[in-house]
């Protein structure tokens, strides 16, 4: 996890105020609203772990989705330099927080914002969705034809089971020249006039 979050923040250097004010295509999110979002996601995972050593179960955000999104649009706001900082100390704060965690914590359940419970074992890959995702969000040169293999072979497979259902009718005969640009298109990060639209991810 140490190494996704390096790549992100590596990312960042050529963020400026007139940058993270740009849209992106998440509807009504800027790049100042995705950064946000990231590091108001790492300090979930912090209270999550804090809780999982107390033996108590927690809500991933406070105030669930309304409390999440007032976060980010409190956030979103702010000039390059304090949201560039404030992602950096998040991401440093749930890497400490992980590497000094009891082993008993890891099995400890807490409920992710849409009110799923799971255990805190799985955080971590879900953390390390978030950075590859978002990455390609931010628009400073990283695509989805930067990740790696590892990240494809995990998280193709799992999305696919997860949106099977949802997919659009001829889903299954599309064909892609690269795994990346299928996971892509899953995550809604790739449109191409052959390709139909996918369904919501996230």
């Amino acid at each position: 996890m140490s190494d996704a979050h390096r790549r992100f923040l590596g990312a960042l250097h050529v963020l400026t105020d007139e940058h993270v004010r740009r849209p992106t295509r998440l509807p009504g999110w800027t790049v100042g609203h995705v950064l946000t979002h990231v590091a108001r996601n790492a300090d979930s995972h912090v209270r999550r772990a804090d809780a999982a050593v107390r033996g108590e179960m927690v809500d991933q955000y406070v105030g669930g989705y309304p409390g999440r999104e007032a976060e980010i649009q409190a956030g979103s706001g702010r000039p390059a330099a304090e949201i560039v900082e404030d992602v950096t100390r998040s991401a440093q704060a749930v890497d400490e927080v992980w590497r000094g965690l009891p082993r008993h914590a890891w099995a400890g359940r807490s409920r992710d914002a849409n009110g799923r419970e799971r255990p805190l074992f799985e955080l971590p890959a879900r953390r390390w969705q978030e950075l590859e995702v978002h990455v390609v969000d931010l628009d400073v040169g990283v695509s989805h034809r930067d990740w790696s293999d590892e990240f494809v072979l995990e998280w193709l497979p799992r999305t696919r089971e997860r949106m099977w259902d949802q997919l659009p009718a001829g889903a299954s005969g599309l064909r892609f020249d690269d795994p990346r640009d299928e996971l892509a298109w899953l995550y809604g990060r790739l449109r191409r006039d052959d390709l139909p639209e996918p369904p919501p991810w996230g």
